[in-house]
């Protein structure tokens, strides 16, 4: 079955970095757009960043562009997301996302990893 295994997370600090991985097995990789989604307690899961199949285009969202850099290694069925000059608002579950579809929202995601924890404190 499809597995999305997110890794990397962690407590850090205001201004630290994070990266964080996704190990993808089950599927073929290469058919899949990749996101990264976050939710934070008592909020929606909400969009950080997507890169397109031959990872040649990305997208960020407004919170996060030029802090954070999403990218992914077809050889290792893997994506990531480097995760600079952290803040206390970046804590959140971080989810890793595959869709087949057109366009990575949360409503086209296909399938989800378990989550991984990201806390920066102030």
């Amino acid at each position: 079955q499809v597995q999305l295994v997110e890794s990397g997370g962690g407590l850090v600090q205001a201004g630290d970095s994070l990266r964080l991985s996704c190990a993808a097995s089950g599927l073929t990789f290469t058919m899949y757009h990749m996101g990264w989604f976050r939710q934070a307690p008592g909020k929606e899961r909400e969009f950080v960043a997507a890169i397109r199949r031959s990872g040649g285009s990305t997208d960020y969202a407004d919170s996060v562009t030029g802090r954070f850099t999403i990218s992914r290694d077809n050889s290792k069925n893997a994506v990531y997301l480097q995760m600079n000059i952290l803040k206390p608002e970046d804590t959140a579950v971080y989810y890793c996302a595959a869709t087949a579809r057109l366009f990575v929202t949360r409503a086209t995601i296909d399938y989800w990893g378990q989550g991984t924890q990201v806390t920066v404190s102030s």
